[in-house]
């Protein structure tokens, strides 16, 4: 398994279940890591692509959920540590998982709460 294998198993499960949360439909990827061509990365920059944001955001309300994959002994790059410090301290809910399990877990219970996540 890699990173991006749990997450494409996280979004995977993410469709097959948003009959039953439909908050699912909004969750989505940041793509801003990878490989990439140069002129593909310059063109992405000049776009607003930004080192360190988190791979994913359900964006409803309580006050909004970015999720940061990792997997095996990757860690926080020092860009993904700031982003992850800066959403935070804005009021975001952030959450590092290191698979598809416990990332699953943290979207149901942040969809099934009626109030703010604790940390």
């Amino acid at each position: 398994m890699s990173e991006a294998t749990e997450q494409a198993l996280l979004i995977q499960w993410a469709r097959l279940h948003e009959q039953q949360y439909p908050e699912l439909r909004h969750l989505f990827h940041i793509p801003n890591g990878g490989w990439r061509h140069k002129r593909t990365a310059a063109r992405m920059k000049a776009q607003g692509v930004k080192p360190g944001v988190p791979d994913l955001f359900l964006p409803i309300p309580r006050p909004g959920l970015w999720i940061e994959m990792k997997h095996g002994r990757n860690k926080l790059t020092d860009s993904q540590s700031q982003w992850c410090r800066a959403l935070s301290g804005a009021g975001y809910h952030v959450v590092v998982c290191w698979s598809f399990e416990e990332a699953r877990d943290v979207l149901v219970d942040y969809i099934e709460r009626k109030s703010t996540p604790k940390d």
